[in-house]
């Protein structure tokens, strides 16, 4: 007994010393951390990619000859359909490159040729309407701005920043070489992955069952479990919401004339993956974009996509991913909220699963506990059963 007091006491002062010298080298932990995030970014880069991608493997080998017993099929099922996932991701990312990026140049060309005229038929009309708005036409009066100043000092503007970016071409060059190097890598170790996660989970398995007891284990495989079917089950079901409701802004875009109906659909469609704010950012952006061509049009655009995002949130969403992930309303947007905060974009995407897999978990122990008698948890934790 004494020497089982010593043991805790022994754990409590290491914890102690622990937790002091933590708080004494944070910094240097930090950067540490940093150095070591640095290095092993592509790896998990690799992994993320390998877990999305083994979703869409694993619904292509189901149906690539699954019942044919010829050896050339079974040895090439798993490298054609690591080979159709890469093509289907890498086909989608070009389409929306293709549609968005050169409407998206011809929009800021237009509204940076439209701003003079613009400001002209303002002025033109509040100034022919006088008496209904004299005290605004007299203040636009008042200010005096000169349109010809205004665009020298624009364009004074864009030549520092062009040359800001040719002064800082290698810096760039590096950054961008780096970041390619960096995604080759994790495509390479993704592939690996894919090639061979049989054996990988039997040698994961074989490390966790010599170090952890049964008990530990079975529950770490049960979170593992749950956590994987949120985050599976998150995942393709945001973006199949995410296609639907792309396609409806589109082919409603079409019906109603409004313009750059395919790019600000392909621009919603890649926004609606980020859970609940990520369709109000598409709008926000196709707002932004009708604006260059007819203001008008732009505030129909916004009616147009408040009907619509009542419509996806209140039919579309809770059918598609709410009723998948098992999570309320209340918490999503929690999850989104917090989740931002803490690692913008990347945590707003990621807030949702990792939200609803702590609701799972956490709902198991609650019913477990209520299901279980008082003294029966007393007795099964002394371990007197």
């Amino acid at each position: 007994m004494k020497e089982m007091k010593l043991g805790l006491w022994a754990k409590y002062i290491l914890l102690a010393v622990v937790a002091v010298l933590v708080v004494k080298y944070f910094s240097t932990i930090l950067g540490a951390l940093g150095a070591v995030w640095h290095v092993a970014f592509p790896l998990v880069l690799g992994a993320a990619i390998a877990y999305v991608l083994n979703i869409l493997m694993k619904k292509v080998e189901r149906v690539y000859f699954p019942n044919a017993q010829n050896k050339f099929i079974r040895a090439t099922r798993r490298g054609v359909s690591i080979l159709f996932s890469f093509v289907v991701i890498f086909g989608i990312v070009s389409i929306l490159v293709l549609i968005i990026v050169p409407q998206l140049i011809q929009a800021f060309t237009v509204l940076i040729d439209a701003i003079p005229r613009v400001y002209t038929k303002s002025l033109d009309y509040f100034q022919s309407n006088s008496g209904k708005y004299s005290s605004l036409g007299k203040f636009i009066s008042s200010l005096q701005v000169d349109l010809d100043a205004v665009t020298k000092k624009l364009t004074a503007s864009l030549s520092k920043v062009v040359t800001g970016i040719l002064n800082s071409t290698f810096s760039i060059a590096g950054a961008l070489t780096s970041g390619v190097m960096n995604l080759v890598i994790a495509i390479i170790f993704a592939i690996y992955i894919l090639a061979a996660k049989e054996k990988l989970a039997i040698q994961a398995d074989k490390v966790v069952r010599a170090f952890l007891k049964k008990q530990t284990a079975d529950r770490l495989y049960y979170v593992l479990k749950v956590a994987n079917r949120t985050f599976s089950s998150f995942i393709v079901g945001q973006c199949v919401e995410a296609v639907i409701l792309g396609c409806l802004c589109t082919a409603g875009m079409f019906l109603l004339h409004f313009p750059y109906a395919a790019m600000v659909g392909a621009f919603i469609s890649a926004t609606a993956l980020i859970p609940v704010v990520g369709a109000y950012l598409g709008a926000a952006f196709g707002a932004f974009m009708i604006l260059t061509v007819d203001p008008m049009k732009a505030l129909f655009f916004l009616v147009f996509i408040i009907v619509l995002q009542q419509v996806e949130g209140n039919i579309i969403y809770p059918r598609v991913v709410g009723s998948s992930i098992g999570l309320p309303g209340l918490w999503v947007l929690a999850a989104v909220i917090i989740g931002g905060g803490l690692g913008g974009i990347v945590g707003m995407l990621f807030g949702v699963p990792v939200a609803a897999t702590l609701y799972k978990l956490l709902s198991d122990q609650v019913e477990k506990r209520l299901q279980t008698p008082p003294g029966v948890e007393e007795t099964n934790r002394s371990g007197t059963v």
